[in-house]
């Protein structure tokens, strides 16, 4: 499944959901790098 999450003010990155965080955050996978933020959308 595709996702979409913001790491920052202005940069949001989109790539394969790889799992979620406990603080609320998820974890996405685009390439060979793995990338944490805040959800955006569903």
């Amino acid at each position: 499944m595709i996702r979409t999450i913001s790491i920052g003010s202005y940069i949001s990155i989109q790539g394969l959901f790889e799992g979620s965080s406990t603080n609320g955050n998820i974890l996405v996978r685009v390439g060979d790098r793995t990338f944490e933020g805040k959800p955006i959308g569903n």
